[in-house]
C-alpha cells in the first residue's frame, strides 16, 4: 500500500529574526504524520507566497531560492525511492533517519514479536509451556495476515501502531477469521504483551491500548448433574476401551484435575494427609500452583482397579491415560452409551468437581479454590455463578408445581360450586 505523501513549504517567524523576515520550513506529511525541518533559507515577509509555497518575483536571487526549494522537494522523493528499494516502509521515522544520516535501528512489530516467541520457545518447560508458546505463535501468524490484508505488507514500524490499529485488528479477527469475542480478546491480549515490551523499551511513546476495552463475555460452562454422574458410575460397560475412559473421566470428576495434571500423576503423588487419609499432592502444569486433594472412596476404587495395569507399571503413572484427542473422542461414545445428551469433553469433569461434587454439597468455596489450584478465588467464583443457573432451574420446577397445584385447587373449587 503506497504511503499518502504531501510536501509543502511554509514561512515561520523566529525569535532571532525581525517581523519582516520569515524562515522557510519544509513539511512532509506521510500517512498523517508530519516531518518538519528548516531549509536554512529566509525570505522577506511580503515576498513569500503561502499559497504557492514559493518566493514571489523574477529576480535571479528569487529564481535561485525557488530552485533550491525544488531541489529540497526532489530530495524527499529520492529518499522515498531509496527507502522503499531497501525494503523498508516509507514513514516519518525512516525519512527522519535518512535525512539526518542516522543509522538507528527501527523496531518493527513482527520483528519484536518474533524475537519474543523465539525466547518463549527456548524456555518451554522452564518458564512456560508448549501450549502457551503455540498461542503466541498463532497470534503472530494472525498479525502477519492482518498486516497483509490491511496494509499489503508483512511488517510495520512500532511507532505506527495506534488505537485504530488495535480496533481494526479486532474487526479483522471477528469478521475475516470468524473468531468469537472471547477468542478475539485472547489474541489481542497476547498482542498487548508485545506492545508493553515496546513501551518499556521506549520504542513506543504512547500506549495504543488506552481506552480499548478487553472484557470477555461470560461463558456458561457445561457440567454434569448428580443424576448424570451416577449414570456414568453405575453403567455396566463391556467395551474395555470405553470403560477405561469412563473411569478416568470419573476420576477427574472427583478430583478436579485437568487432563495434563491427571496425565502427569505418579504413584508417589499419593501421600498420607493431615487427617491420616490418602491425598493427591501435586502442582498444576498451567500455573505451577500447588493442589492438595483428599481422595474420595470412588477415586480410591478406580486407583485399585488400575494398580497393576501394564501401562501404569511401565510408566510409573497412576492411570493409563491416552492422548487428549483420543480421550475426548471416546467420551462422545461414552455419552451415547449412557444416554447423556451433552457434548462431553474431559474438562467438563473439572467443572463438575467444582460444582456438582463440591460446591453443591456445601464445601466452602475457599476449600474448592485450594483443591483446584486456583491462584485467585475470583476464578473459582465463576463456578458459583453456574450454581445460580442450577438454582434457577430448580426454582422453575418449583414454580411449575405451584402453578399445577393452584390449577388443581381452582378445578376442585369449581366442581364444588
Amino acid at each position: 500500500m503506497e504511503a499518502r505523501l504531501s510536501i509543502l513549504f511554509y514561512g515561520k517567524k523566529t525569535r532571532n529574526e525581525s517581523d519582516k523576515i520569515l524562515s522557510i520550513y519544509l513539511r512532509v506529511t506521510i500517512n498523517g504524520n508530519r516531518f518538519e525541518v528548516s531549509t536554512q533559507r529566509c525570505v522577506e515577509t511580503d515576498k513569500w507566497s503561502s499559497t504557492a509555497g514559493k518566493v514571489k518575483g523574477n529576480t535571479e536571487e528569487v529564481r535561485k531560492t525557488n530552485q533550491y526549494l525544488d531541489n529540497v522537494k526532489q530530495k524527499v522523493y529520492d529518499y522515498q525511492k531509496k527507502i522503499l528499494q531497501n525494503g523498508k516502509p516509507f514513514t516519518k521515522e525512516t525519512l527522519r533517519l535518512e535525512w539526518y544520516g542516522l543509522n538507528e535501528h527501527i523496531h518493527s512489530l513482527v520483528e519484536v514479536f518474533t524475537n519474543h516467541n523465539n525466547q518463549m520457545e527456548a524456555l518451554i518447560g522452564k518458564d512456560n509451556s508448549k501450549a502457551t508458546f503455540g498461542k503466541y505463535r498463532t497470534t503472530l501468524d494472525h498479525t502477519i495476515s492482518f498486516l497483509k490484508w490491511k496494509f499489503q505488507r508483512s511488517d510495520i514500524e512500532i511507532s505506527s501502531i495506534t488505537y485504530s490499529f488495535i480496533t481494526e485488528f479486532e474487526f479483522w479477527l471477528k469478521s475475516v477469521q470468524k473468531c468469537n469475542h472471547n477468542t478475539t480478546i485472547k489474541y489481542i491480549s497476547n498482542l498487548r504483551k508485545i506492545i508493553n515490551i515496546c513501551l518499556k523499551n521506549g520504542w513506543l511513546v504512547k500506549d495504543p491500548f488506552i481506552g480499548f476495552k478487553m472484557t470477555k463475555k461470560e461463558v456458561i460452562r457445561e457440567i454434569l448433574t448428580e443424576e448424570e454422574l451416577q449414570t456414568l458410575i453405575s453403567k455396566d460397560i463391556q467395551n474395555i476401551r470405553i470403560r477405561q475412559v469412563r473411569d478416568i473421566f470419573i476420576f477427574s470428576c472427583f478430583t478436579g484435575l485437568a487432563y495434563i495434571d491427571a496425565k502427569r500423576l505418579r504413584r508417589s503423588d499419593i501421600v498420607i494427609g493431615i487427617d491420616g487419609e490418602r491425598w493427591i499432592y501435586t502442582r498444576r502444569k498451567k500455573t505451577d500452583s500447588p493442589s492438595r486433594i483428599p481422595l474420595l472412596p470412588v477415586v480410591l476404587d478406580i486407583m485399585e482397579v488400575y494398580k497393576d495395569h501394564s501401562q501404569c507399571l511401565n510408566n510409573d503413572s497412576l492411570l493409563p491415560i491416552p492422548s487428549n484427542a483420543k480421550l475426548n473422542a471416546y467420551l462422545k461414545e461414552l455419552a451415547d452409551i449412557c444416554g447423556i445428551n451433552k457434548y462431553l469433553t474431559f474438562h467438563i469433569a473439572r467443572h463438575t468437581f467444582a460444582t456438582t461434587v463440591t460446591l453443591n454439597n456445601g464445601v466452602p468455596i475457599e476449600s474448592v479454590s485450594k483443591m483446584l489450584g486456583h491462584k485467585s478465588i475470583k476464578i473459582t467464583q465463576i463456578y458459583a455463578k453456574i450454581l445460580d443457573r442450577k438454582v434457577s432451574e430448580d426454582m422453575s420446577l418449583l414454580r411449575k408445581k405451584f402453578i399445577a397445584k393452584t390449577e388443581e385447587n381452582n378445578l376442585k373449587t369449581a366442581q364444588i360450586n
